[in-house]
């Protein structure tokens, strides 16, 4: 049977509700199933305090992707198996969605210093309940606004690092969000190595994990094998996932397109 690592629910930038990706989830016959929202527990506590988390043969694994700071590349470090009511988490994420709300604000300023006329109120409606506004709320509302055809070209001409809308935001350091992520009785993985887009980066990462996801849409077997490589040299788990987030314009269109073995997820689950 297969699994998927790493998916995201509409509490942060996915279109899926957390009971609907849960039902997606086991249409398509996953076994385990990663809840990886960016900067927020939220979905996860909600599938808990609303008993939708036994859900017979299919095994949840809660989790948390968290950024970490980097002037030149994107660190992004997922928590699995944290508890999600600890209370020094939560207070980080709460320091990180305060930065989120502030950079969003200036996002939109540029884009509309930039002659591209997008209201805070444009995103708001495309976020919904999330609190973890980002850029890909934005970027949804610029395609649904008619500035550009796909969520990747608005990233590429207008919010990625370096592009004219782009601004930075307060973000942990690794050793802190990696500390955290252990403080609160998780397995700290290293998310999407090659979008590090430094594999001497990724090395020096490797040593501080406990996983790593190998196994990623965009990475070419090559990409595969010298992860895995990294992954029996630094004696980490290997992962990975899909990044679904319920929306045509990611790296896969439907839940289940990309999935990994469940030898490989079941070590990373725990019994609640």
């Amino acid at each position: 049977m297969p699994s998927d690592l790493h998916t995201h629910t509409n509490f942060s930038d996915g279109s899926f509700s957390p009971e609907e990706l849960v039902a997606a989830a086991k249409k398509v016959g996953l076994s385990y199933l990663g809840v990886t929202d960016h900067d927020t527990v939220d979905g996860v506590r909600y599938l808990y305090e609303n008993g939708l988390y036994e859900t017979g043969n299919l095994k949840i694994i809660p989790g948390v992707e968290l950024s970490a700071n980097n002037p030149d590349h994107d660190i992004h470090i997922v928590g699995y198996n944290v508890d999600i009511y600890n209370g020094n988490l939560l207070e980080m994420i709460n320091e990180i969605l305060e930065a989120r709300w502030e950079r969003f604000s200036k996002i939109v300023e540029n884009l509309q210093a930039n002659g591209l006329e997008i209201r805070e109120t444009d995103v708001l409606k495309i976020a919904g309940s999330s609190k973890s506004v980002g850029r890909s709320h934005i970027a949804r509302a610029l395609v649904k606004g008619g500035f550009f055809k796909t969520v990747r070209d608005a990233f590429d001409q207008m919010l990625a690092k370096g592009k004219p809308a782009y601004e930075p935001r307060y973000l942990p350091e690794v050793d802190e969000v990696i500390g955290m992520i252990h403080e609160a009785g998780g397995i700290a993985s290293l998310a999407h190595p090659k979008l590090v887009d430094d594999d001497k980066i990724v090395e020096s990462l490797c040593g501080k994990m406990d996983a790593i996801e190998v196994y990623y849409p965009c990475h070419l077997p090559e990409d595969v094998e010298r992860y895995s490589g990294m992954a029996k040299r630094f004696n980490l788990l290997v992962g990975g996932g899909s990044d679904f987030h319920g929306t045509a314009s990611r790296y896969v269109d439907s839940l289940g397109d990309f999935t990994i073995d469940d030898s490989l997820a079941e070590k990373f689950y725990r019994e609640s």
